[in-house]
């Protein structure tokens, strides 16, 4: 057995899994291919370089980001510790100057004595000894072939998300509960009909609704039928997507009796029926655009979208058939994953699948069993997420309150709802890493 555990990549996930390691007193070897070889998005030589954005969402302590990032303090996350060290103002987000950052990020990596930072590109995982694998969603082609080599047809290069959006907010006075044709459960897809003026309007708003503009490296890129953005699809005739994801044949609008003239499906996206995908739905919209055209459908006038849909590159595993929920390979159990390629969504997303990964495979490495938060904690609930069977057409998704349990009691009042739900994931958060010993605060 190797007398250390290999770390691949210096991004958000994999300087959290190699401290994890190092704090449990293993040593760590990090491998980062910058500056032998760069990404196509990325420019600098640091580790826990921020490529998009720099800010890490809300600091609130009842929004999911905000729990997500208290639920990573208690884990002792050097990314959350970092990010508000160097942070500048922002509202209410946690926002960062990200050249400050990376230079911290960095400075405590190679500082530590136990972990070695290996400078070159990896293009084979080792199939000996514990590793993690952290490549990011701009994984090189060599590493991307090893994990197809590993994965099989599990590993998607384009990511076609449709919205998400959360099931106490649509309008059910204006849906109906029905199978196509009856066929299934009664209650297995949500229906939004439109009437001909409804959807004619909404048609001509969601062609004319302003799309992202897409990297360079995401340019030139074919775009497949089945994951084709509703706004392209619907510039090909007003009634194309009447005719394809919105078409009502084998539905009866029980208010009017009728077939409605056009219909938005909605599935559920867990099992607890908190949150709904718009069926047919992936875009390239920029987020204002699609709440505002979105919201157009009456049943979703004041909805809530717990994700947007996304449509750019972005390597990630189909991780429920190949990932448990402590982020090892449930047919190598010795690889793990960490980081965006896992299916998690953004940047303290992706540090808190490393911190989970790093913990787990110093376990494993120790001989000790996998840890998993629980399922009301927003860890604990990303985690199961990965792994859920039940999941449908899986795709990325970020830190949400409608991947945690609904309270018992019902609140009205939404900030009042969340608050109480976060402030319950907290304390159960607190409760099991007490219980388990997770905290490190130091390198041991």
């Amino acid at each position: 057995m190797n007398d250390h555990i290999t770390v691949i990549g210096g991004g958000f996930a994999g300087v959290e899994a190699a401290m994890q390691i190092a704090k449990r007193g293993i040593k760590c070897r990090l491998y980062e291919m910058k500056p032998v070889r760069f990404s196509p998005a990325h420019k600098s030589e640091k580790l826990c370089e921020l490529v998009c954005s720099n800010s890490f969402k809300a600091e609130r302590p009842e929004s999911a980001a905000g729990l997500l990032k208290n639920e990573m303090e208690l884990l002792g996350s050097i990314c959350v510790r970092t990010a508000k060290k160097t942070k500048v103002p922002a509202g209410g987000a946690l926002a960062v100057n990200r050249d400050e950052f990376s230079d911290e990020i960095t400075a405590l990596i190679e500082n530590e004595p136990l972990i070695e930072i290996v400078r070159q590109e990896v293009t084979e995982i080792p199939r000996e000894g514990i590793v993690i694998v952290a490549a990011g969603p701009l994984a090189s082609e060599a590493i991307s072939r090893d994990i197809r080599e590993l994965c099989g047809e599990n590993l998607s290069f384009y990511d076609a998300a449709a919205p998400i959006v959360s099931a106490d907010s649509i309008d059910m006075t204006r849906a109906f509960t029905q199978s196509r044709y009856d066929k299934g459960g009664a209650d297995d897809y949500i229906n939004c009909p439109m009437n001909k003026a409804e959807y004619e309007e909404f048609h001509k708003e969601l062609i004319n609704a302003e799309s992202v503009i897409l990297h360079d490296f995401e340019k030139g890129r074919e775009i497949y039928e089945g994951c084709m953005p509703i706004e392209i699809m619907a510039k090909r005739g007003e009634n194309t997507i009447r005719f394809g994801p919105m078409k009502p044949v084998g539905l009866v609008d029980p208010e009017t009796g009728h077939r409605p003239w056009a219909v938005l499906q909605l599935r559920k996206e867990n099992k607890s029926g908190t949150m709904y995908n718009l069926v047919g739905f992936q875009t390239n919209l920029k987020f204002p655009e699609q709440k505002r055209v979105f919201s157009m459908i009456p049943a979703l006038k004041n909805a809530q979208f717990v994700r947007y849909g996304v449509m750019h590159r972005n390597s990630f595993l189909n991780s429920p058939k190949v990932l448990t929920s402590a982020f090892n390979m449930k047919e190598h159990p010795d690889i793990f994953f960490a980081g965006q390629i896992t299916g998690v969504e953004g940047y303290m997303e992706s540090a808190a699948s490393g911190i989970i990964a790093g913990i787990n495979a110093a376990r494993r490495f120790l001989g000790e069993a996998p840890v998993l938060l629980p399922e009301d904690t927003m860890i604990g609930a990303l985690s199961r997420y990965i792994e859920d069977p039940e999941t449908k057409d899986f795709q990325p998704m970020g830190a949400a309150i409608g991947l945690l349990p609904p309270l018992e009691e019902k609140i009205r009042d939404k900030r009042e709802r969340y608050g109480r739900i976060c402030e319950k994931a907290l304390k159960s958060a607190e409760e099991y890493i007490k219980q388990n010993d997770l905290m490190q605060d130091e390198v041991k």
